[in-house]
């Protein structure tokens, strides 16, 4: 729903747009960096799909590691990657649930707020204001990879997830999530969310940038990733709640695997 994930803050080296990282998207969130935290403010939808996203990569994570779906730490022992932190409102969960969290982002001011938010919780989290390309030249892989609310935003989701890809471990997961390619989805996360309602600041999304979940398959087999699972995310106004569903013609995450 959105992808506030890539987002903000001058990139940390000032690149120019490229195949996995446009700039003006990166500078366009950094505006808005100040409101990662504000549940109310600008990056709203964000803090409204956690719950369901958060949900999906515990369930995700339990079931391809075999671990205790009870357990209040599921993830304890487990490396987790999350790629366009933003403001760490997925590292941080993550981190909760006992994973060993790197987040990053290509924004320095994003990290600059992640840190200032995790620290004083004791929040072990190893933030830096890197790209995925930097991490993959060092070689550094994790169990889990995600990257949600991104794709949606990147010039080449080819080349981008090649890259992802790189970081995750022979035997483990990848999790993306990010907007289907539909009518629907112009409809609702467009003119009904930028326009409409103004859940979101007017260009926050570009239609033609939205993946459709044949193409994520296609993109992860292509990427040395197998098995996709996907999976909707879709909002109740009555409830004002979103929650996972079968539906994916709007907001969708994908859990798939590298093999061994």
């Amino acid at each position: 729903m959105t992808a506030a994930h890539t987002a903000a803050g001058a990139s940390a080296h000032n690149q120019a747009s490229d195949a996995t990282l446009d700039a003006e998207e990166v500078r366009r969130f950094s505006r808005i960096a100040a409101e990662w935290w504000d549940p109310l403010g600008k990056f709203r939808p964000l803090h409204q799909i956690g719950p369901p996203r958060l949900s999906f990569i515990r369930n995700a994570a339990v079931t391809h590691f075999g671990r205790d779906a009870a357990a209040l730490r599921p993830l304890a022992g487990l490396t987790v990657l999350d790629i366009g932190c933003g403001g760490g409102l997925v590292s941080e969960p993550l981190s909760r649930m006992g994973a060993a969290v790197t987040g990053i982002d290509p924004s320095e001011r994003n990290i600059a707020i992640a840190k200032a938010h995790a620290e004083p919780q004791n929040l072990a989290i190893d933030y830096r204001a890197v790209r995925v390309e930097d991490l993959a030249a060092r070689g550094e892989t994790f169990d889990i990879v995600a990257c949600l609310e991104v794709v949606e935003h990147v010039p080449d989701v080819r080349k981008f997830m090649a890259e992802c890809a790189t970081l995750v471990k022979p035997g483990g997961l990848a999790v993306f999530s990010t907007l289907n390619r539909t009518l629907k989805s112009w409809a609702l996360a467009i003119v009904g969310a930028e326009y409409v309602l103004g859940w979101l600041p007017r260009g926050t999304h570009q239609w033609d940038r939205f993946v459709t979940p044949d193409e994520m398959a296609g993109y992860a087999a292509a990427s040395g990733l197998a098995a996709p699972r996907f999976e909707g995310i879709t909002y109740s106004p009555f409830q004002d709640v979103w929650s996972l569903a079968s539906d994916t013609d709007v907001n969708y995450l994908a859990a798939m695997t590298k093999p061994v």
